[in-house]
């Protein structure tokens, strides 16, 4: 078992419990902005780079054991709980799945009583367009407000003082398949959002809105003409196959590229040195590949976009005529590596391919390759054509079952982000174990319907009875894994670490743990009343306690394991612990208050 030592160099904010730094010589690092030293957790990342790295070390190995549930919040919404609530200047703000109601809750009073709530109204036939449950990945916070994506397809901000709303913009027409559920992205005066629907046939985009107005400012589509996606002279792709003029067009058959999806669902991040934001496309539609021969542009692939112009300045496509469903919309984390002896700007990508990528941030070279998880699709990557090599054995075919391809649809990594600690130099993953046996059937298409023609069953690696997950410390520099600790079900939580040396994460079947960041040796758990597919934080309480909170309730693709014996019932608990379940305390005599404001 391989464990990393790290410095003892940390400088610290004017709260001694926050250490904003304090990573391990040579071993990486990454830009903290634009909240530093802050005790808060202002976005779901926390910063920029996507690291969901805390500085907080009040709670730290030693102790991390005494935690215990401090309050909890229900918001009744039985759909998958996947965002992190954020925590700005003594308030905490979450978001349901559908209906996507608001809350804003009072952290400086006992129980944290609601001080206000905000119901949008969402379409209810959003519902039914949604492929893979009515969820919600998170929300963000900018120029005083609450900004969020609908189910149906509406991007909405809220006052966050008073609960109320200050605009709404019509981003599409859910009746056509478009569904919103990925978390907007906040960076200066602009709203970074995109679209679902990767199995409905939608054109797939990215959006920058006017953080004061709602105002559409740009729009890239994924497929289509150079002018759709915003390519232009700027558009400097360091590999040759990825040059040439209007490749979203040509690399499909006529006429397929308005419906060949290439989805934004997932994680922004940005780099304010370069100010350049980094995104993934969904799956090319249909899932159907006979239909779409090509290599599909550019669909499962990253882009680098210039933040205020939306301008094309790299990509680079991570399976190219994707036969397997195995989306590029995995989270981008922007870190700086020692690679052959050399400090570079990076993104670490971990693929649904079972390829964690380390590209070069400012070109798209791809510096690694490794493989992080069992997979057969791929016999490696070919460092010529700078793409993995297919397997033929395990390449779709109409009307014939093709069995055991590793990894499935969902990938051995799905949507759910890792995070980094600049004091270990290590990621950790929640990753599967799985496998599929699939059967491609030719579909039609018809606006607002499925448009898909893939048929999957899932099954572990390891046979009928084998674990389906693992939680993994990755070391990027070495393209290995440091430890993985095995579990029954897919890990489809996210993880944070924290300079207490503590990774936080939850598992399907509904425990909520605490690993030793160096060693991965279980500190604590404690079992919750659904499975944790959301996204855990750490804050400092205006008590000037630590505490740690993350939201119970399975659904999205964590449900393909539903048969399985464990599987947990639907929940909508938020959860939020702290040392000895302290917390802060009402006057003698007094009853906290259910709820302060209005609506």
């Amino acid at each position: 078992m391989l464990t990393l030592t790290g410095c003892s160099d940390q400088r610290r904010a004017a709260n001694p419990s926050l250490a904003t730094s304090g990573r391990a010589a040579g071993r990486g690092t990454f830009n903290p902005a634009p909240n530093a030293a802050s005790a808060d957790w202002t976005s779901q990342a926390r910063d920029y780079a996507n690291s969901r790295y805390s500085g907080l070390n009040q709670i730290n190995t030693t102790n991390v054991s005494r935690l215990r549930t401090a309050w909890t919040f229900s918001d009744g919404a039985q759909y998958g709980h996947e965002g992190a609530p954020l925590v700005v200047g003594g308030t905490m703000y979450i978001v349901s799945p559908f209906p996507n109601r608001a809350y804003a809750l009072d952290l400086a009073r006992p129980g944290a009583p609601i001080k206000w709530e905000f119901d949008p109204n969402p379409a209810p036939m959003a519902i039914g367009k949604a492929c893979c449950d009515a969820v919600l990945r998170g929300w963000a916070i900018g120029d005083g407000k609450l900004i969020y994506n609908l189910l149906d397809a509406h991007t909405v901000a809220v006052d966050l003082k008073s609960g109320k709303e200050v605009w709404r913009t019509t981003m599409a027409d859910v009746s056509k398949g478009v569904t919103m559920t990925m978390s907007a992205f906040v960076v200066g005066d602009k709203v970074y959002v995109g679209n679902s629907g990767g199995e409905m046939g939608v054109s797939g985009w990215i959006a920058a809105l006017d953080i004061h107005t709602g105002k559409q400012l740009w729009r890239a589509y994924s497929t289509g003409s150079d002018e759709d996606a915003l390519i232009g002279p700027r558009f400097k792709p360091l590999y040759p196959q990825y040059r040439g003029k209007d490749l979203g067009l040509r690399t499909w058959p006529a006429g397929a590229a308005p419906k060949g999806t290439g989805a934004v669902w997932g994680f922004i991040s940005y780099d304010p040195d370069l100010n350049l934001i980094y995104y993934g496309t969904s799956n090319p539609g249909p899932r159907v590949p006979s239909q779409r021969p090509g290599d599909n542009l550019w669909t499962s692939s990253v882009f680098a976009r210039d933040a205020d112009t939306g301008e094309a300045v790299w990509a680079y496509q991570f399976t190219p005529h994707d036969q397997w469903d195995y989306d590029g919309v995995n989270e981008m984390m922007l870190l700086d590596l020692p690679i052959a002896g050399k400090m570079r700007k990076t993104i670490v990508h971990f693929d649904r391919n079972t390829y964690a990528y380390v590209l070069d941030r400012k070109s798209g070279e791809v510096l690694k390759a490794d493989n992080f998880a069992p997979q057969n699709w791929s016999t490696g990557f070919d460092w010529k054509t700078m793409r993995p090599r297919i397997n033929p054995e395990k390449e779709a075919k109409v009307g014939g079952k093709v069995e055991h391809i590793c990894p499935p649809d969902i990938g051995q990594k799905d949507w759910e982000p890792p995070s980094f600690s600049p004091r270990t130099g290590l990621i950790y993953v929640g990753i599967f174990n799985i496998c599929m046996d699939l059967t491609d059937h030719k579909v039609s298409y018809i606006a607002g319907t499925p448009y898909d023609g893939m048929e999957m069953t899932r099954h572990s690696v390891d046979g009928e009875d084998g674990d389906w997950g693992a939680l993994l410390a990755w070391d990027p520099v070495a393209g290995k894994a440091a430890w993985r600790i095995p579990e029954k079900f897919m890990v489809m939580s996210g993880t944070i670490v924290t300079a207490g040396d503590v990774v936080f994460y939850g598992t399907t079947d509904g425990w909520f743990k605490a690993l030793d960041a160096r060693s991965g040796k279980l500190l604590w758990q404690q079992k919750l009343s659904s499975g944790v597919i959301g996204q855990p934080i750490t804050y400092l309480g205006p008590d000037g306690r630590q505490y740690v909170a993350v939201a119970s309730g399975v659904g999205g693709a964590a449900m393909v394991q539903k048969g399985r014996p464990g599987f947990p019932a639907r929940g909508s608990t938020l959860y939020v612990f702290s040392l000895d379940g302290e917390g802060v305390s009402a006057a003698p005599g007094t009853a906290p208050s259910s709820m302060a404001g209005s609506k």
